[in-house]
């Protein structure tokens, strides 16, 4: 009797136990995805929603790590200077008053199938109606202001919750968050900064506000978190990007007119006319995001999905890499620091999947196609792209910018973007 009762308490331990255990390991769960709030699955509480990091390990992912061969100072030193000093810090733009110009209408507007007309225009361009719902995001006002109060705020605090461990999420003084990406090497760092630059001269909105940061850890910017750098081995001086922090964000899964099966997004898809308003504005940014990763070379966002489908044919059932949405359906890219100058030094590993996904489409937004025409004809996309980062960046000079040969490699995207256009139009501008 006294044997068998002490193997019941013995095995009503062992329960309580496995309890403990199995509640936090749900606690941590949680509160990870709370960092950015996604929504946990049904059934598993009310506690609010926030990413988890993926930590699934991905070939692709691992050529961020691979150094060039024989590694050149892209770019060299630009010779300007910072004239800066304290930015006013009167304006106010932190990341909880997140801008999107969409009236109450307009957000009406998106449940149901589409009444207002056809959804393309001109053969292959979206139509204004679609563009007048747009939501537009991060507005140029919007992030110049951020922009400024970001470069004087002091940073209280710098904690994992952005990805790989070398970079962290960085609490200001005032409690809004950025992102602070420090690099396996430069080169991502100067990929993430100048992909945002290149968006704006496209006219694209969806990437977060960025700035450049130089670690110095006896400045009033980064004294609080001294010990945290010291900690996490990051070099003195070093050039960081900033981007601001956006909270309450939701994953995406590619749309199925962009998946392997489908014939392409283009004017004559079956069912294009029949979708709701909501769903015909997310293919309108996906658009601009296919433009954006075809001149960028960014393979780490749809490319590396259709490159996956070798192993995994339900790839792209699930969330997109990099990418993410608001409650309000605007479409945020983030981690950029593939394109641009990593993208193109490994761009004969991936070009025939760049190809593959620019092909898929044939329907763009005229705003963005001006851009392109514009940037094609004038031939003059280095001095622009220069001009823009040098003017709104006071550490360009230190982080550096395109080599003469990655530049040639994006005027030759342009022009190949260019040509695929005139195809599209060719093809269906008789419609």
């Amino acid at each position: 009797m006294r044997v068998a009762s002490a193997n019941l308490l013995a095995l009503l331990f062992l329960c309580a136990c496995a309890s403990v255990f199995y509640v936090w390991s749900a606690l941590e769960t949680r509160l990870e995805r709370h960092k950015r709030r996604f929504p946990l699955p049904p059934g598993t509480g009310s506690f609010h929603p926030g990413p988890s990091t993926d930590l699934s390990a991905k070939t692709f992912r691992a050529l961020l790590a691979v150094p060039a061969a024989e590694k050149t100072r892209l770019g060299g030193r630009l010779g300007v200077h910072n004239h800066s000093g304290v930015r006013d810090q009167t304006v106010s733009a932190g990341s909880r008053h997140y801008h999107m110009n969409v009236d109450n209408k307009g957000s009406a507007q998106r449940e149901g199938p589409v009444k207002l007309g056809s959804p393309v225009e001109e053969g292959i361009f979206w139509s204004e109606w679609l563009e007048d719902h747009l939501p537009v995001g991060f507005t140029e006002e919007y992030a110049r202001a951020w922009r400024e109060r970001a470069r004087g705020y002091r940073i209280v605090k710098l904690e994992p919750g952005c990805g790989r461990i070398s970079n962290q999420l960085a609490t200001f003084a005032d409690g809004t968050k950025a992102c602070v990406r420090y690099g396996i090497n430069a080169d991502q760092v100067q990929g993430e900064s100048l992909t945002y630059y290149l968006a704006s001269l496209l006219g694209i909105t969806n990437l977060p506000p960025l700035i450049l940061a130089q670690l110095n850890a006896e400045s009033e910017q980064w004294a609080s978190v001294r010990r945290r750098i010291d900690g996490l081995q990051w070099s003195d001086r070093a050039v960081v990007s900033l981007t601001e922090w956006v909270s309450n964000l939701t994953g995406v899964v590619t749309p199925a007119p962009l998946r392997q099966e489908s014939s392409g997004l283009h004017p004559l898809l079956e069912g294009l006319w029949n979708k709701t308003t909501g769903e015909l504005l997310e293919l309108v940014q996906w658009t601009d995001l296919i433009v954006l990763d075809y001149l960028t070379a960014n393979f780490d966002r749809l490319v590396s999905n259709l490159f996956s489908l070798q192993w995994d044919s339900r790839v792209m059932e699930r969330d997109t890499n990099n990418l993410l949405k608001t409650p309000r359906g605007q479409l945020v890219f983030i981690d950029n620091e593939a394109g641009l100058v990593h993208g193109y030094r490994v761009l004969n590993m991936w070009e025939k999947y760049h190809n593959t996904v620019l092909g898929s489409v044939c329907v763009f937004r005229k705003r963005t196609t001006q851009r392109v025409v514009e940037l094609h004809r004038r031939r003059d996309s280095r001095i622009r792209l220069l001009e823009l980062y040098r003017d709104s960046e006071p550490l360009s000079s230190e982080l550096g910018f395109l080599s003469d040969e990655h530049a040639g490699v994006l005027q030759d995207r342009i022009d190949r973007l260019y040509k695929h256009i005139l195809h599209c139009k060719g093809k269906y501008s008789q419609l």
